[in-house]
């Protein structure tokens, strides 16, 4: 045991300068570990900052991208609208383009009526050809005339028994008619005429009051 003692006290002096190289070993071995967490870090800044502008990036082109859809839908719409508006025009145009031809001819229609009613009827005879010739000429060419506006859409107005409408007809007069509802059409004084539904003349009438 007494020749032991020797390396026990060689240990023991030179033991602090062991613990002073394991004390700067472990601070340098904590320095590396903090610098590596502190660089660990910075790392999971950056990226978290990177994301954050593209986060907002996307943010800023979405808001485009749908301001850019809306004017889009907004511009086929009015587009579409613009398309059935001039499509709608261009229809009107063919079926109600004539109507200012339709009037000329609606005063040949009524000259061929009159004719047609200022004929006595009781001379109208095999014995007087001439005038049954005449009379039957008046009437084909008005029934053809009827059939011409029918064809392009212009129908005659004779409302007697119907009820009064200002859009259809125009009142000369008003009086009270026995056997008859107010409100109703008592005499057709001239035909009026529709050009497919709408009002092209309106048929001058005589209304009934009330007593």
């Amino acid at each position: 045991l007494r020749p032991r003692l020797p390396l026990l006290s060689v240990a023991l002096r030179t033991s602090p300068r062991l613990l002073c190289a394991a004390t700067q070993q472990k601070n340098t071995g904590q320095n590396l570990e903090d610098d590596q967490s502190q660089s660990q870090n910075e790392q999971k800044v950056e990226p978290s900052s990177a994301e954050k502008l593209l986060a907002e990036e996307k943010a800023k082109l979405e808001e485009q991208l749908k301001e850019v859809t809306d004017k889009y839908k907004r511009a086929l719409a009015d587009a579409e609208n613009i398309r059935q508006r001039s499509q709608k025009l261009v229809e009107e145009a063919k079926l109600y383009g004539i109507q200012s031809f339709c009037k000329d001819l609606l005063e040949v229609a009524d000259i061929l009526e009159k004719a047609t009613e200022s004929v006595p009827k009781e001379e109208i005879k095999d014995d007087n050809p001439h005038l049954k010739s005449l009379y039957e000429g008046l009437v084909m060419t008005e029934v053809q005339i009827q059939k011409v506006f029918k064809k392009h859409g212009l129908l005659r107005l004779n409302p007697v028994g119907a009820k009064f409408d200002p859009y259809e007809h125009e009142a000369l007069f008003h009086a009270p008619v026995e056997g008859q509802e107010p409100g109703t059409i008592a005499l057709v004084s001239k035909i009026g005429y529709k050009l497919h539904g709408r009002t092209l003349r309106p048929a001058l009438v005589g209304v009934v009051k009330d007593a």
